[in-house]
């Protein structure tokens, strides 16, 4: 016990109430005040969010530096996201995710981040317009899932894995509209796809596992798959005067494309 309590407390306070609160059951006066703070972290990041023009979240790694190809990669793909009138959502930490903000600001863009508390990460990048930061990772994955109209996820690690995966079942079982999810970087991502493949063959996987999903090297590629997504299937248009997509129009605002 008294080794659990130093690692907490290396950990951060934080860290150590979201640990408390997973932990299994509490009192009833814990559960209640960890419920509220659940519900005012949610309610701080829609308010902050609310005026958003559509986005498109960029997942990636915290890791890497900018001589790196995939940052440079990732870069452009930010850039031609703001050229083609997207805002750019990200984590707001370094690596690729940096990349993805620098890129929009680059291009005139507007680029926010939902930042996350970390003892030993996660700074919030200098190029973010707007950055909201979250204690809880499942609060923070529903702003970077809520706002957008497609996820791009370039090579990254246990986060990425686990943002763009939700994301894609998200899209798989119908809890979202089928939003368009590119995976950049061929030599990374490939072997993902070729296992998926595997087991779509063998029976254990929906035949239609890997069919949401655009493999590119091409951050053009990418971007046009998206921007086609968004005028086809989601209602949306470019206003040219502006360099935005205005929201569709009722029904088909985006929130009604979430289901209940």
């Amino acid at each position: 016990m008294e080794m659990d309590r130093a690692t907490r407390s290396d950990r951060g306070p934080h860290a150590a109430r979201e640990q408390r609160s997973l932990e299994g059951p509490r009192s009833r006066r814990f559960e209640r005040v960890q419920a509220l703070k659940v519900f005012r972290e949610y309610l701080r990041g829609v308010q902050a969010f609310h005026a958003l023009r559509p986005c498109v979240t960029v997942f990636g790694s915290a890791h890497r530096a900018e001589s790196h190809p995939n940052y440079r990669l990732v870069r452009e793909t930010g850039f031609h996201l703001a050229e083609a009138g997207f805002t750019v959502m990200t984590g707001g930490g370094p690596g690729l995710m940096e990349a993805a903000n620098r890129g929009a600001r680059e291009a005139g863009g507007r680029s926010v981040g939902c930042n996350i508390t970390l003892p030993w990460e996660q700074q919030p990048n200098p190029y973010v317009d707007q950055v909201v930061l979250f204690h809880r990772f499942f609060i923070r994955k529903v702003m970077l899932i809520k706002y957008s109209y497609g996820f791009v996820a370039g090579p990254g690690g246990l986060g990425t894995f686990d943002e763009v995966f939700e994301a894609a079942s998200l899209v798989h079982t119908g809890k979202i509209r089928d939003f368009p999810i590119v995976l950049l970087g061929r030599d990374f991502w490939d072997p993902f796809l070729s296992f998926f493949e595997a087991e779509v063959r063998k029976g254990a996987m929906s035949d239609c596992t890997t069919s949401h999903f655009l493999l590119t090297d091409s951050p053009a590629e990418a971007v046009e798959h998206i921007r086609d997504a968004g005028t086809t299937r989601f209602g949306l248009s470019y206003d040219r005067r502006r360099r935005h997509w205005p929201l569709p129009m009722l029904p088909r605002r985006r929130a009604d494309m979430i289901q209940s």
